[in-house]
């Protein structure tokens, strides 16, 4: 399949994002070093049936990144400015860790525009006080040693430790985007998960339909910190096996979910 990759103005600097088949619309948004290729293995089955949206987020992949758009409720803007350009509304979004905390910035700011939406691996919940210490301990790894040196010690935490070897060429692949990301788009988006706030009553207050998904081997994020809330619109889906990667740990079953969840 050919990628229809596509690129766009902002105020300053681009954004691209990946633009996949027809129908309503998705919009899918990678986790912190990633880009749209995180979703490779889920472009193709959804986008037979709906028109999918992937883009490279602020400093990620080839996107660039300014000062204004390091924090997640900049990051929700930028999204937005993108649905406006596409003329798109009635959107479903999923978004994978950090793609999950601009989703609900973004829920929170634009319901309206959208008819349902998704955590992947991610939470509603600030970051504790470890885990802020963990963001600037990250900045300055990538101050003073550069990318590479985050993304190796980062990507081998993100699958499931059966996985590793299970899924090697998936690990390297994680690591060939993650060095893709520009120091300024990882360092912005560490201050903006270090500083974002608790968004569970976006979750406690939303009337749309709502998944949370899971994986029972996720190091990053553990499954308890993603079902925060439970309510009849919201669905609880923890997948077996699986670490912070379902793209690639358990695509079928990732899948699987996101259409029963859309239909």
């Amino acid at each position: 399949m050919i990628m229809n990759r596509k690129t766009f103005a902002l105020k300053s600097g681009t954004m691209v994002y990946r633009d996949e088949g027809d129908g309503k619309p998705i919009v899918l948004l990678h986790g912190f070093c990633g880009s749209h290729q995180y979703w490779d293995h889920v472009i193709p089955e959804l986008s037979k049936d709906y028109r999918v949206i992937a883009p490279d987020l602020p400093g990620h992949g080839n996107s660039t990144v300014t000062n204004e758009q390091q924090s997640i409720e900049a990051m929700a803007d930028t999204i937005k400015v993108l649905l406006d350009r596409l003329a798109l509304e009635d959107v479903a979004m999923f978004g994978h860790s950090l793609g999950g905390y601009i989703t609900l910035a973004f829920a929170e700011k634009y319901s309206s525009l959208l008819n349902r939406f998704s955590l992947v691996h991610s939470t509603a919940f600030p970051d504790s006080e470890e885990a802020k210490k963990g963001r600037a301990a990250a900045i300055e790894k990538v101050t003073l040693e550069g990318i590479p040196s985050l993304i190796d010690g980062l990507v081998p935490k993100l699958f499931s430790p059966d996985n590793l070897k299970k899924h090697a060429d998936d690990v390297e692949a994680t690591k060939e985007i993650g060095y893709a990301t520009s120091p300024e788009g990882a360092i912005g988006a560490l201050k903006a998960m270090k500083s974002r706030p608790d968004r569970n009553h976006v979750l406690e207050n939303t009337s749309l339909p709502v998944l949370l998904i899971a994986g029972d081997k996720d190091q990053v994020i553990p499954y308890e910190k993603t079902f925060s809330v439970a309510k009849g619109n919201i669905q609880h889906s923890l997948l077996k096996n699986t670490g912070h990667m379902s793209m690639y740990e358990a695509p079928e079953q990732l899948i699987s979910e996101m259409k029963v969840f859309l239909k």
